[in-house]
């Protein structure tokens, strides 16, 4: 079995990723993190140094190799991922996508205080800022997003929660 996350940063597709993982005794990669190893720098720094096509090149790229690897995992894309470079095709076709939907007041309250740490957030001013880019980029991203065939929301989104999604599509499919 491959479970794929995606949704917004700070939907918490880490967090529930590594305890899903643990529950499906399945191994568990982060994106971002197979990008970090891969250059030998952070997400930050690539950002800065190469800009953010070159970072979506590489994360295709990385992406491509981790799938080819692994036939089971459960993996936790980047908030961007699906939505650059046929990855959310790539998603679909190679195992389960969730999307993990959390309203754009709780992603800044999750947010607000390591903003500074995310490249395409790090500048604004306050979290009214925070919070308008937000909304402009799910307003973008909700297309690919919403093409995932599992949907959970927040804050009921936990691994019992996945859990019964699964079994629910399985049962259907």
């Amino acid at each position: 079995m491959r479970l794929h996350l995606i949704g917004m940063p700070g939907a918490g597709k880490t967090t529930l990723g590594r305890a899903l993982a643990t529950a499906f005794e399945l191994p568990f990669r982060d994106l971002d993190e197979e990008i970090v190893r891969s250059e030998g720098r952070s997400v930050a720094d690539v950002f800065q140094a190469d800009g953010e096509e070159y970072f979506r090149r590489r994360e295709a790229e990385v992406l491509r190799v981790l799938l080819a690897q692994q036939p089971r995992l459960v993996l936790a894309t980047g908030g961007g991922t699906p939505c650059f470079h046929n990855n959310l095709e790539l998603l679909l076709e190679t195992g389960l996508t969730l999307y993990l939907a959390v309203p754009v007041p709780e992603l800044v309250r999750r947010l607000q205080h390591a903003a500074a740490a995310r490249p395409l957030l790090a500048r604004l001013p306050d979290a009214a800022a925070l919070e308008a880019r937000l909304s402009e980029t799910l307003a973008y991203r909700q297309r690919f997003y919403d093409r995932a065939p599992l949907r959970c929301a927040a804050p009921t989104c936990t691994v019992e929660a996945v859990q019964h999604l699964l079994a629910t599509y399985q049962a259907s499919a």
